[in-house]
Formats: structure tokens, sequence, C-alpha cells
């Protein structure tokens, strides 16, 4: 049975094992928490079991005797010095035992909590880094980040503050229950009957906080995506006067993220009083039940402020776990929800063909591709060839598969449903995922710069040590030092997030750079000169032709006059090749190619 389908009692099982493994390697630093925890529970328990000695032996009535005469008491207690004088140091070391034992469980916790925060994170991180292109183009961006951060922050706290609340709370009631028991155990039947009470309390509530705590976590997902589309779109926000929608949209999921709160914090609000109501009941039986002639025979002052003692100290700690058992079920909803993410399947990876450097002969051989839940095909028997060193440019209207071909060449998307793509006549999927991508070079019109030097985003990820010269000579290539050099501190010069501190066209020569870095043999242009200017078109096509020599390529161009010397044009429409040849062919032939020629140029 898939334990995301199974009953909540068993869910809650096999999640909290599940992250027990995440525990078990710092198992010495749980073990002295939870010895910890249990020492601090204990001494509460003892000091209370040291109240009936204390009362009893500190405060008797003791007659004084004077020559051998006992004299008739004054009506006061005198007290047994011997016990009076032990309680001070009693007391001292008492509280020094809870207060060292308070230290070691709290410093370790926090140590389990913070190292399983980190861990889970990086996880998670990394299997972002292993997923699917598909997943992430499916899922809320918003709920991708809200995983790594705030549910994972709930897991921490269900494994801190929670356990220790459950471990300490629950040592310190059942020692109280214990000594209860222990010097009466009639007066102590009553917890009998509240106990069951109290346990189906706690049994309802728990089931209302996990319900809402999943609702919490969707509505921080959604204040986070809000946020990040604010952010990413602030020019155009600010451009077309959008302050005020965006201020509604954020208020919308602001407000449903307190509401669902606010839904969790009633539900606690109305258990912690129900529990204390409850208790109340045993507390006033006991009250009753002392009074009774009976009662009064097998009771001393001291064994009934000793159980009084103990059922007050009770109150506080179900009170704690009452309230912490909010933070333990948030915290299970939270390990739910990236336990699932954890679940998911990684990017196929089953060919195990591997290559130091491919000659670059590529072919589509009749491949059909459909995206999922789409019932037309993106790509329709699209066959063709690129021979070594060759250049194929995809000519067509938006949408039409180009981009498609793309992404399959890569293994961003997979499940063809007919056909097959060639690298060197050996299936791309029966390379390694790695070798694969490591013979592909791609530049496309979203360029992305990480908030780096240029250097650093000229040489990202390049395979083992790269020199400052092959820097500079790949970026010359590129026509990027034409502009690197007029900056202050030229390749060591900051971008910014996503190099919002350059121009289009000079983020565009660093992307061509870091192509001419990697020196792969295929390479492909998605449209990468679609958005810039005349200037900057000019000098990055000097660089795109640097990088495409003795390189296959596969261009995608709007721009017709960029592909005017490709070795073969192909124009495609609705996933189908309706015409190929050259650029002088195909104006001669006046068909699409022609027509799409005429509109940009006007001859």
């Amino acid at each position: 049975m898939d334990p995301m389908t199974a009953s909540p009692k068993n869910e809650m099982s096999t999640v909290f094992k599940r992250l027990m493994t995440y525990v078990m390697p710092m198992k010495g630093m749980l073990a002295l928490s939870i010895l910890g925890l249990i020492v601090y529970g204990l001494v509460d328990a003892a000091f209370i079991a040291f109240i009936k000695p204390f009362i009893d032996e500190g405060f008797s009535q003791t007659p004084t005797v004077v020559a051998g005469v006992e004299l008739p008491t004054s009506g006061g207690f005198s007290a047994n010095k011997d016990v009076m004088l032990m309680a001070p140091f009693v007391v001292i070391g008492m509280f020094t035992l809870r207060g060292v034992a308070n230290f070691v469980s709290t410093y370790c916790i926090s140590f389990l909590s913070a190292q399983l925060i980190m861990d889970m994170r990086q996880q998670v991180f990394e299997h972002y880094l292993r997923l699917p292109v598909s997943y992430i183009d499916r899922e809320n961006s918003g709920n991708l980040i809200s995983r790594v951060t705030f549910d994972t922050e709930q897991i921490a706290r269900a494994s801190g503050s929670a356990l220790i609340s459950i471990v300490r709370d629950s040592i310190t009631v059942i020692g109280m229950l214990a000594l209860m028991f222990f010097y009466s155990w009639k007066l102590s039947l009553c917890i009998l009957v509240i106990g069951p009470l109290m346990g189906v309390v706690i049994s309802v509530v728990s089931k209302r906080f996990r319900k809402v705590s999943v609702q919490i976590q969707s509505a921080m997902g959604g204040v986070t995506a809000t946020t990040e589309q604010m952010i990413k779109g602030h020019k155009n926000v600010l451009s077309f006067g959008g302050q005020e929608t965006e201020s509604k949209r954020f208020f919308e999921v602001n407000d449903r993220n307190r509401y669902q709160n606010m839904k969790l914090a009633m539900a606690q609000s109305v258990s912690q009083p129900v529990i204390m109501i409850i208790g109340s009941f045993a507390l006033a039986f006991v009250l009753y039940a002392a009074s009774l002639d009976s009662m009064k025979l097998e009771l001393t002052a001291g064994t009934f402020a000793a159980i009084l003692g103990a059922m007050l100290a009770m109150l506080q700690p179900i009170k704690n776990l009452t309230r912490v058992n909010a933070e333990f079920q948030r915290g299970i909803a939270a390990c739910t929800t990236v336990f699932e993410l954890l679940d998911t399947l990684p990017e196929s990876d089953t060919g195990v063909h591997q290559v130091e450097r491919v000659k670059g002969h590529l072919r589509f051989d009749k491949v059909t591709f459909s995206y999922p839940e789409q019932a037309r095909p993106a790509l329709n028997n699209i066959d063709f060839e690129v021979k070594p060193g060759k250049t194929v440019a995809l000519v067509g209207r938006s949408g039409s598969g180009k981009s498609t071909m793309a992404s399959l060449i890569t293994r961003f998307y997979t499940g063809l449903e007919q056909g097959d793509i060639r690298l060197d006549d050996v299936s791309i999927y029966d390379y390694s995922l790695k070798s694969l991508r490591s013979q592909v070079a791609l530049v496309s019109q979203q360029v992305t710069l990480f908030n780096d030097s240029i250097a650093n985003n000229i040489a990202y990820a390049y395979p083992g040590e790269v020199s400052r010269e092959q820097i500079i000579q790949a970026a010359t290539l590129a026509h990027a030092m034409e502009f690197i050099e007029q900056l202050p501190d030229g390749l060591d010069t900051q971008v910014g997030e996503n190099g919002v501190l350059l121009s289009g066209g000079q983020r565009q020569r660093i992307a061509i750079a870091r192509a001419m870095l990697r020196d792969a043999p295929v390479l492909i242009l998605d449209e990468a000169t679609s958005a810039l200017d005349t200037e900057s078109e000019k000098a990055i096509q000097l660089g795109l032709d640097n990088l495409r020599h003795n390189r296959t390529s596969i261009v995608i161009a709007h721009r017709l006059s960029t592909i005017e010397s490709a070795d073969e044009i192909l124009v495609i429409d609705q996933g189908k090749i309706i015409e190929r040849g050259t650029h002088a062919s195909l104006i001669e032939k006046k068909g699409a190619y022609a027509g799409l020629y005429q509109m940009q140029f006007g001859e």
C-alpha cells in the first residue's frame, strides 16, 4: 500500500518512521537529549515526592520532654531539625540537576533540528536538480520554493520543540501519576475516568490540526508565488500602473494564509481549555474524596499535599502536550508533502553509452511527439539529418514545434510516440544523461546568468580547471571583451541577479562565450538574436559564426537574415516539415519560406 494513501493513523506512523531515518545517524546526540529530558521530568516528580516527608516529618507534632516529664504541646508544630536542615540542600541539588538536564537536552535537540533541516533542505534541493523539466514546468514555483523553506522549517519544529515537550512533559505526567497511585490508589482512580476523555479530545483535534496544516502549506505557497511574480515583473508592474492590482492579489493570498492560521489557532484555543476543564473534575473529585471520614483515616497531611501537588503539577505538562500537538501535526503534514516530492521519480537515465566527444552526426528519424495532456502532437513525423560540422536552420511561426525539437535533443522531454533521435548512429536514449548533455551547448533567447562575476558565469560548470586565458579567449571569440574591457572591474564585474546589470546584448554575448568555452561538438541556438538591436545583433552574429565553426548546429531563428548561410533550412508548421532546402532554393520556390522572407524584408 502506498503510504500516502493509507489511513491517517498508518500514514502518521509511516511518515514518523521515515523522519526518524534522518535522525538515526545522530542517535548518540538523540539518546543524550532524551536522557536529559527524562532526568528533567523525574526531578519535577521527585520534588513533589519530597513534599510528603517534608510535611509529615519536618513539621510533625513531637512532645517536649523535660526531666523525664512529657510537657503538653502548645498547639503548634515543632520542626524536625534534621529534615529542615537537609531540605535546602535537597532543593538546591534538585534544581541544579534540573538545570543541567535542561541545558543538555535543549542544546542536543537544537543541534538535531538544525542538522535535520539542513540535511532535508539539501536533499530537496538536490532532488529538484534531478527532476524532469516537465515536472518543474507543471508546478507552481512558489510551492517549490516553499518546500525548501517553509515546509522544512515545520519539520524542524516537529523534531525540535515538539520532541522536547512530548518527552519531558510525558515523563513528568507519568511520574506524577506513579506518585499519586503509590501514595493513594483510591484517590487516584479518578484519573482512569478522565484519561480516556482527554484521549478522545486530543485524537479529534489532532486530525483537525493535520488537515488545517496542509491548507496552511498551500496558502504559504501562494504567498511565496505571488511575491516572486511581483519581484520578477517589477518593471512591468510599475510601467502598467499595476500596483493596486498586485496589492489586491497579494491581499487575497495573504488573507487566505491568515484565515488558515486562525483555523489552527481556533482548534488549539478550544482544545486547551477543554482539557483543563476535564482535569478540573479530577481535581474536584480528589478534594471531595479527601473530605470523607474513611479517607481521612488513611491520609496524612503530607500524603494529601503530595497528591494535590502532583495533580496541580500535571496540569501544565498536559496543557503543553495539547499545545505542542498542533506543531507536531504541522510537522507531520509538512513531512508528508516533502516525502511526496522526494518520491517523485527523477529524470530517466537508463542509458549507459558514454563517449569522450561525438563526431556530431545528428538524425531525427520519423519522430512523433506529444506533450502530456495534449491531444495534438507537437511534432509529427519529423525526419532530417545534420552531418558533422553542418548547420540546419529551423524556421516557422511561434508554437510550430521548433523549440520542442531542441528540447528533445537534450532529453529535457522524453517519451517519443514514434521514431528515434540518433547521435553518431546511437540513440540518444542509449547515452547516459551526463555524457549526452556534455556533447551539447545551448544558447537561447532567455539567457540565465547567476549573481556572480562575468568570469564565473562564462566558466559556469566547466569540467575541470579553467584558466583566465581560456576565459578571455572564449569572451574574445564571442565579441564580449569589447564591452567587458570597458567595465570598471572587467571580468570580475558582478552581473547581479540574472544579469540585471547588463544589457540584453551583453548577456547574450556572455552566453555565447560560455558555449564557446564548453567547446561541445553539437550546438543549439534557440532564437539567440531575436530580441536584439541591430548593432548588438551584428556583434553577436560574428560571435555565433565563430561558435558554429566546425560544429554541428541547430539554429532556431525568427530573423531570416541570420540563417541565409545555413546548409539546410527546414520550415516547420504545426509540428510538420512543410519545406526544406537552401535559402536560394526556397526563395525560388516561392512557398512558405519566401512568404516569411518577403514579410520581413518587403522584397
